[in-house]
């Protein structure tokens, strides 16, 4: 009986945390490859773990990337991951594994923040609203897919739930803390977050202007003494990288250099995607409840005008999730509790069918993303087929700008004899002359080469009838090739393309 006390007062304190992170562990394993925006903190928790004091061997110094990126995240997962990394790296297990490794670590330290934000939920609103809280984010995709990838966003996500947290608790300098070093060290654009939520808490007279000018300033000097001193040492130069991050893309406007979309796009197209059965309950939540507009304004704000910059992703607003699914945790918890009523009724059962249709979606959405990193798994389809074992010179593999985007990373390569390229700007014509034993690109056919085998990638979503009515459209995407002056003395067989 003891025993059985002991396990029940556990999962009542960790049940919901071991959900989440069942959930976002499936979404790590399925789909362990990462693309070009996770590349910077990728490649540095590689090098990080494997490189250590050497930084002349870090991938930074011959890939820079368009603006530098701070070291501080990477090395925070790369400490709490460096000994379970230690101990795949002793049992002789590739690095992917190490990858997973990491980017579990990362996940644990997100939802750990999400955590202490949930708790302060179940303090001011009740344990019904925040299992509701925890229904509405275990049936979203994204939120727990990117919560395990190493992006800056996410990286910030951390900071501004403990804010969240703490602005329900009532510690609203704390709160004003932790947003400040969001923005000094991984996101400058969690200002646009800052600054209605500071400007709230003013006018509501919750603090004392004076008092959080000196807190603030004092916050934000101790944030660019850190990251100045940590990032200078890594890039070899003087550097606040948040603050080149800000210049290029607020004041040179260079970010829609990578593709615009309209001004209403994140009331549209993102916040339906990520919020789903939560999007319109989140609205509900806001008049159900008189101390949920407090909450949610300003981070409806924060929306809105980050909605003015003509470059928009989904991950750029990442940190409102979490707030938008209080709101509809509190109208959800609303409409249960009358579900007995006959209008309400009619209400719970819509609410119930659109929990159905949220499942489907974050399937279908999943099985778009497993597909969506074919280079990953072109890379290690080599090696699996490849395995030059006992080979004395080096295998060349040469991976072009398309593969090294779409999924593979440092902790994608294996050891001796396999040797890695990631040069740029090599011709197609060029590729024969040079000494590569095996092409990773985009092209299905290049001269001088064999085609060995194709990995297919997402395309697009197809409406059909029958069963199911959504299908996966796939295309070939990447190609692996190998020299035709290369003998392959082992006669492996390849699928061809």
């Amino acid at each position: 009986m003891p025993t059985d006390s002991k396990m029940a007062k556990f999962l009542q304190s960790y049940g919901y945390d071991l959900i989440l992170g069942s959930v976002a562990a499936i979404y790590v394993v399925m789909a362990p490859y990462t693309k070009v925006e996770e590349s910077f903190n990728v490649q540095s928790m590689h090098d990080i773990l494997y490189h250590r004091h050497h930084l002349d061997s870090y991938d930074h110094l011959e890939f820079p990337g368009v603006v530098p990126r701070t070291f501080i995240g990477a090395f925070i997962v790369s400490v709490f991951a460096s000994p379970v990394v230690s101990i795949i790296s002793w049992l002789g297990f590739p690095k992917v594994y190490s990858l997973v490794a990491a980017r579990l670590v990362l996940g644990c330290i997100i939802l750990s923040t999400l955590r202490f934000f949930r708790i302060q939920i179940r303090n001011k609103f009740g344990h019904q609203v925040e299992t509701f809280f925890v229904l509405f984010t275990s049936l979203q995709f994204h939120f727990l897919f990117y919560c395990t990838r190493p992006l800056p966003n996410i990286l910030a996500l951390g900071l501004v739930n403990l804010a969240y947290g703490n602005w329900l608790k009532g510690n609203f300098y704390p709160a004003l803390s932790f947003l400040i070093f969001a923005t000094v060290i991984f996101r400058c654009d969690t200002m646009l977050l800052l600054g209605p939520i500071g400007l709230e808490l003013l006018l509501t007279k919750s603090i004392s202007f004076w008092k959080a000018l000196k807190y603030c300033v004092g916050t934000a000097l101790l944030a660019v003494g850190l990251t100045i001193f940590v990032d200078s040492i890594m890039w070899k130069k003087c550097v606040w990288p948040e603050f080149e991050v800000f210049w290029f893309n607020s004041i040179l406007n260079r970010s829609s250099d990578w593709g615009t979309h309209s001004i209403h796009w994140y009331f549209t197209s993102a916040l339906p995607r990520s919020l789903l059965v939560a999007y319109p309950l989140s609205l509900l939540g806001t008049l159900v409840d008189r101390r949920v507009p407090f909450f949610i304004l300003p981070v409806l704000s924060f929306v809105i005008l980050y909605s003015k910059l003509p470059h928009k992703e989904l991950r750029f607003i990442i940190s409102s999730v979490p707030m938008f699914n209080l709101s509809a945790a509190v109208a959800a918890s609303r409409i249960y509790n009358n579900r007995k009523k006959k209008i309400w009724k009619l209400v719970n059962m819509v609410m119930l069918a659109f929990f159905a249709i949220s499942a489907g979606c974050t399937l279908v959405t999943f099985m778009a993303s497993y597909y969506n990193y074919p280079s990953g798994y072109a890379l290690n389809r080599l090696h699996q087929i490849g395995h030059p074992a006992n080979v004395a010179g080096g295998e060349w593999v040469h991976i072009d700008t398309f593969g090294a985007m779409n999924g593979i990373s440092r902790f994608c390569e294996d050891a001796f004899p396999w040797r890695y390229s990631k040069e740029e700007e090599i011709v197609v014509e060029e590729l024969r002359n040079r000494n590569f034993t095996y092409l990773v690109n985009e092209r299905p056919s290049v001269d001088g080469y064999k085609c060995l085998f194709y990995e297919e990638g997402f395309e697009r979503l197809e409406l059909r009838r029958g069963f199911p009515p959504i299908v996966l459209v796939k295309k070939a995407k990447v190609y692996v090739h190998r020299d035709m002056k290369k003998e392959d003395p082992f006669h492996k067989k390849w699928p061809g393309c």
